[in-house]
């Protein structure tokens, strides 16, 4: 008899997605504006885990829990079933910008790993938040969260349905706006001044698309060693965000 192929909805679903691993989770219950729904966890990282009395607690084995997340998934001992935050309003999140920000819009950037990572450098950095495309950029998900390592609670995320529409919103808002291009003759540094800065990436391998590319007042590249070809997305996006930041 032939295997019967488990449901992708038992790893959770674009409207109840699962969290898994204790820095994703524990930061889930800590934020205010997140629900979390129903929890598994073992006993051991139940002594670790504040779970609010409404959340429905199973204990549960380590090996069960490995079947409730996507294979191999390293959940630590404990997962969560979650509703998605709010939405976030672009106007909203540029109007309160300081007069020092830094804001970063991805290109059709749809790994949910590299967006995770992304995440997490922003917080790092003190970005105000990212920009994405709502159309060709993962949803909320655990692999997310779990490369964000706590940042997906606390980075604003804005899905748009135009970019480049929303790009020339960001400039409206005193954004400079950089396209980072590896073909590009500027490096990064020279092209930073400007108090407000919106870091714009592309996809691996694809890059900015030609009508993004003509929405930046800048491109530039990072200056790395002719050996390597490109940098990863969110190595490109850390590099991209320390030089903004002590500029």
């Amino acid at each position: 008899m032939a295997r019967r192929k488990k449901s992708h909805q038992s790893h959770g679903t674009p409207g109840r997605p699962r969290f898994w691993g204790k820095h994703a989770v524990a930061a889930a219950l800590d934020n205010p504006e997140r629900k979390v729904l129903r929890a598994w966890t073992t006993r051991e990282a139940a002594a670790f885990m504040q779970f609010p009395d409404e959340v429905q607690v199973t204990l549960a084995e380590a090996a069960d829990l490995g079947r409730l997340v996507p294979h191999d998934a390293p959940h630590q001992g404990v997962v969560v079933e979650v509703e998605p935050l709010e939405e976030a309003w672009l106007d909203e999140l540029i109007g309160a910008a300081g007069e020092r920000a830094m804001l970063l819009v991805l290109d059709q950037v749809t790994d949910p790993h590299n967006v995770g990572a992304i995440l997490r450098s922003a917080a790092a950095f003190g970005a105000v938040g990212i920009v994405t495309q709502d159309r060709h950029s993962p949803p909320e998900s655990g692999v997310v969260a779990k490369a964000a390592s706590g940042a997906l609670e606390r980075v604003p995320w804005v899905r748009v349905v135009n970019l480049a529409r929303a790009l020339e919103e960001v400039a409206e808002a005193g954004f400079w706006r950089i396209g980072l291009a590896g073909d590009a003759d500027t490096e990064l540094k020279d092209a930073l001044g400007p108090a407000r800065v919106a870091l714009v990436l592309g996809a691996e391998g694809a890059g900015l698309r030609p009508n993004t590319r003509e929405h930046c007042d800048a491109l530039a590249r990072l200056p790395i060693s002719e050996s390597v070809e490109s940098l990863n997305v969110s190595n490109a996006a850390a590099i991209a965000l320390y030089a903004a930041s002590v500029a």
